[in-house]
């Protein structure tokens, strides 16, 4: 079943099916995906970056493009009402409506605090008006940001921010941001919030393989063998990893660009209970 908890908006499902695809397959083209929603070329690119929304009659096409079903399906159609709709309280509502198929509970996180954990671009919003000086000039950080957001997005990060008082008016019009540490204790609710935020880093990483040059980034991957011991140093390591990096971003006085740093450690294999290697004496 589509996982609400994985996306901020339904055009990051179709984003990363593109992404995907052209991964896959390198001649796969704008073109060719905007035919199967029944879209122009120019139709697509826009949808693809957030700048138009989905006409009504692709969206049953969406549904079957991305093989979703049944409740998933229905999740699809209301994130999709709740993108295109510029009411706060009815936005709120349709998230509501969306979690419930899910039967998650919404109690103990306000719509702002999910919103802030379920957007990427919310934080980086928050990171530019400080790197900014304090200047929230929707047209202007639109340019500044990547992959393309719309200025309705910006709008509504920008009173996401100011509802969490992450960001605090000041009377020469600009705004003091103030820090934002969120971690994964409390309620079920607020670390799926959260899950859902990481898995947007991840998907923003594929993402950036194929839109983003070389010399903009470093993506690259390890295949290790370890054993327990060498798992809980890897932890430790990647750790002291972040806290170094951490100390290191706290000396700059000036930053000019916001970068996203993901951290994975995860299996791929794992033959610690298979019975052989354990008589054999192999090592993991």
């Amino acid at each position: 079943m589509l996982n609400i908890n994985e996306i901020s908006d339904y055009r990051d499902l179709l984003k990363n099916y593109y992404t995907q695809r052209k991964l896959d397959m390198p001649l796969y083209s704008y073109k060719m995906m905007g035919q199967k929603l029944g879209l122009e070329t120019s139709q697509i690119f826009r949808v693809l970056n957030k700048e138009l929304h989905l006409p009504n009659h692709s969206i049953p096409l969406a549904k079957d493009l991305l093989d979703l079903k049944g409740r998933s399906g229905e999740i699809f159609e209301i994130l999709v009402a709740a993108s295109k709709t510029k009411s706060p309280a009815k936005k709120e509502k349709l998230y509501k409506m969306a979690l419930s198929l899910q039967d998650v509970d919404l109690r103990k996180l306000s719509a702002s605090e999910y919103l802030f954990l379920s957007k990427w671009w919310i934080p980086v919003v928050r990171a530019l008006i400080e790197m900014n000086g304090g200047h929230a000039e929707v047209s202007h950080l639109v340019k500044q940001i990547s992959p393309a957001v719309s200025e309705d997005q910006v709008r509504e990060a920008i009173a996401v921010l100011k509802d969490l008082k992450l960001i605090t008016p000041l009377a020469s019009g600009r705004y003091a941001a103030t820090t934002a540490n969120f971690t994964s204790a409390g309620s079920a609710t607020k670390t799926a919030a959260i899950r859902s935020y990481q898995n947007q880093l991840l998907a923003l990483a594929q993402n950036a393989l194929v839109s983003v040059d070389p010399a903009k980034r470093n993506i690259s991957s390890l295949l290790v063998g370890v054993d327990e011991d060498c798992f809980s140093e890897l932890n430790e390591m990647t750790l002291e990893f972040r806290r170094q990096v951490q100390k290191r971003v706290a000396e700059v006085d000036k930053p000019h660009r916001a970068m996203q740093f993901v951290f994975a450690l995860y299996p791929v294999a794992d033959i610690s209970n298979n019975p052989r290697t354990k008589k054999e004496g192999v090592k993991v």
